[in-house]
C-alpha cells in the first residue's frame, strides 16, 4: 500500500536530487513541510526540480560544528506550488523517503546536488503501522503543552492516526537540530515514538527545574535588634 496516488514507486526514485540544507527543519516520510523560497539559488533549485520528472528536493541538515552535512536526509516531492508578487515561491514538500547522501556538488546556479541512495529506506514509501506507546505519548504531550502554554484541539489529536501524529509532532515541536536528526534517523515508528517521548519528558523536566530555580526564596537574613 502506497501513501497516495501521486507518490513515487521505489524504482522511480532518482539517483541525484537537489539538496536544501536547513538547520532545525525536519521532513519525514508522510509529512508535509511548507517552505518560503526567496534566495536566487533556491529559486533556481525549485524551478529545476519542477522541470524534472520527479519534482523532488532533499532536505538535509548542516552539522553544528561546521564540518558539512549529515549523511541522512529525506526527499520530498513538490506537492504545492505558488508564486508571490514579490518574487518568492511558496511550496510544500510531501515527504517520500529518507536517503543516504554519498556525495554532493554545486550546480551552476549555486545550489547543491546530491548523489543519493534510497535502498536502506525503501520501507518509507508505505505507511508504518508499527505499534506505538500512544497512551504514554499523549500523557506526556499534555504535560508538555501545559508547561509551554500551548493550546491544542485534543479531540483532533485523539482521532489522529499513529503515524501522522508522531510525524507531525516530530516535525513541529521546537527541538534542536541534533534532536531533529535523531528523530529522522529512528529505525521505525515505534523507535521514533520512544525517542519523542523521551525528548518531551526532558523538556518538561527542564522547564520545571528552571521554574523552581527562578522562584523567590523564603529565606530572610537574621537582623540584630
Amino acid at each position: 500500500m502506497s501513501r497516495g496516488p501521486f507518490e513515487p514507486l521505489f524504482e522511480e526514485l532518482p539517483n541525484a536530487i537537489p539538496l536544501f540544507p536547513l538547520s532545525g527543519a525536519l521532513l519525514l516520510p508522510g509529512g508535509s513541510l511548507p517552505l518560503n523560497i526567496f534566495e536566487p539559488r533556491y529559486l533556481a533549485m525549485v524551478q529545476d526540480a519542477m522541470a524534472s520528472g520527479h519534482r523532488m528536493i532533499g532536505m538535509i541538515q548542516p552539522r553544528a560544528d561546521g564540518s558539512g552535512y549529515y549523511d541522512i536526509g529525506c526527499a520530498g516531492r513538490i506537492s504545492e506550488f505558488s508564486e508571490s508578487d514579490d518574487g518568492r515561491f511558496i511550496i510544500s514538500l510531501s515527504g517520500a523517503a529518507r536517503f543516504t547522501c554519498h556525495d554532493h556538488k554545486l550546480d551552476d546556479a549555486g545550489y547543491l546536488i546530491g548523489q543519493v541512495d534510497f535502498s536502506e529506506f525503501a520501507q518509507d514509501l508505505v505507511p508504518d503501522e508499527t505499534m506505538i506507546e500512544r497512551d504514554n505519548l499523549l500523557s506526556i504531550l499534555r504535560n508538555y503543552f501545559d508547561v509551554k502554554g500551548f493550546s491544542a484541539d485534543w479531540s483532533h489529536i485523539d482521532e489522529c492516526e499513529d503515524e501522522r501524529l508522531v510525524t507531525t509532532l516530530s516535525m513541529i515541536c521546537p527541538f534542536g537540530a541534533s534532536e531533529k536528526q535523531a528523530l529522522l534517523e529512528s529505525a521505525n515508528l515505534a523507535n521514533r515514538t520512544q525517542l519523542l517521548i523521551a525528548m518531551l519528558e526532558m523538556a518538561v523536566l527542564g522547564h520545571k527545574s528552571a521554574s523552581q530555580d527562578n522562584e523567590p526564596s523564603d529565606d530572610r537574613p537574621n537582623r540584630a535588634h
